[in-house]
């Protein structure tokens, strides 16, 4: 795939690109990464990244892990680790999401609420040290 020299996305690191001249309706779920260039009206529910481009329209309720909006969006956005609104950008909907990055430019209409995220290394880490501490005691009862 080409390289977007307007906002210097190598499209050849995205899974599936839907090209400008398509317009898709119905429901989208996928898990790696998505961009949108075209017309798409809907629902997204996926736990990949979702980039919307510069020229693409979206009406949709959209559910994704990383959402990056260069276009234009109607509807609500839940980005389970970010949401991003860049130069240009128009969002109008609500936005759910534990870290938000808006760019000067862009326009957002609506509501926005922000979580803590969820640090899954964190008890990872807990578990681990747990389990250490349990070893050491399981030896000396030999």
């Amino acid at each position: 795939m080409p390289k977007d020299n307007t906002l210097n996305i190598d499209e050849s690191m995205i899974d599936t690109v839907l090209a400008d001249d398509i317009n898709f309706q119905g429901t989208m779920k996928f898990t790696k990464s998505l961009m949108i260039k075209g017309r798409f009206e809907g629902q997204i529910d996926a736990t990949g990244h979702l980039i919307i481009g510069p020229n693409a329209v979206v009406a949709a309720s959209i559910k994704a892990g990383v959402v990056t909006n260069y276009g234009q969006i109607n509807g609500n956005v839940e980005g389970t680790e970010r949401v991003e609104l860049f130069n240009n950008a128009k969002l109008t909907g609500d936005i759910k999401t534990p870290e938000l990055i808006i760019e000067s430019g862009c326009v957002f209409n609506g509501n926005c609420t922000m979580g803590e995220k969820k640090h899954i290394g964190s008890t990872i880490g807990q578990t681990q040290t747990a389990q250490a501490q349990q070893q050491p005691q399981q030896q000396h009862k030999k």
